[in-house]
């Protein structure tokens, strides 16, 4: 009889764990893994986290957008001020543009020999227009086609540029030949073409003028010379 009872338990233990493991595998076992739900829990609360620091990213993406509107900004107002600095700077530019030269669009030119001092001739220059012009150093002398250019009195020069006022005059004294004939080549000149200096030297100050000779023309030779432009008559013809 003990024997029978000890195979009742044993079988009955046998029986009980044939269930426990039909349990585990026809998915009644899905209470177990419904427990260990904390630690899925946790992967999800680590999420969060990680979550949050796309979000930090997001707004740091933000904050560098800003950052770049800044620097737009920035750039912007750096443009402006170039942009105002160059009205300045093309203002300053237009005035000393707007300085007019004497040539011949703006003046009547006149040149005539004069008995004293002899061989001279003298250049008057007008101021016809309706402003203010300058004129700077002496006058480019060519008469006929010659291919040379006479020299400049040096000792004429003036302090100042003249500057003509409308209706004003200047005057250039030109030595055209040597008294005592020590000049070479001389000739006979029956065109004179005065051209004009700009603001440096040697520079193209506008149209020239032709003004009309003697019907004889004018003897000229090596000497040749001319002064700068000058405010008097009496200056000019003193060299």
């Amino acid at each position: 009889m003990r024997t029978s009872r000890i195979r009742l338990v044993a079988a009955a233990g046998a029986v009980l764990a044939t269930l426990a493991l039909t349990a585990c595998e026809d998915g009644t076992g899905t209470q177990d893994e419904g427990a260990s739900q904390p630690a899925g829990a946790a992967e999800s609360v680590e999420t969060t986290p990680s979550g949050g620091s796309q979000g930090d990213k997001g707004q740091s993406t933000g904050g560098g957008t800003a950052g770049q509107d800044a620097a737009g900004d920035k750039s912007g107002n750096k443009t402006g001020d170039k942009g105002t600095s160059a009205g300045t700077g093309g203002n300053s530019g237009g005035s000393e543009n707007s300085r007019v030269i004497c040539n011949g669009t703006n003046t009547t030119v006149d040149a005539r020999p004069v008995s004293r001092p002899v061989n001279h001739m003298l250049i008057t220059v007008k101021n016809s227009g309706s402003g203010t012009c300058d004129l700077p150093y002496y006058p480019v002398l060519r008469f006929d086609e010659m291919q040379w250019v006479p020299q400049p009195v040096e000792a004429s020069k003036p302090q100042a540029v003249v500057t003509l006022a409308p209706g004003e005059t200047a005057y250039a004294g030109v030595l055209l030949s040597a008294a005592d004939g020590s000049g070479d080549g001389g000739t006979t000149a029956h065109k004179l073409t005065v051209a004009f200096q700009g603001t440096t030297p040697n520079s193209d100050g506008g149209p020239s003028a032709i003004p009309a000779l003697p019907a004889d023309g004018v003897y000229y030779d090596s000497s040749m010379a001319v002064t700068y432009w000058q405010q008097s008559m009496d200056d000019a013809l003193t060299y």
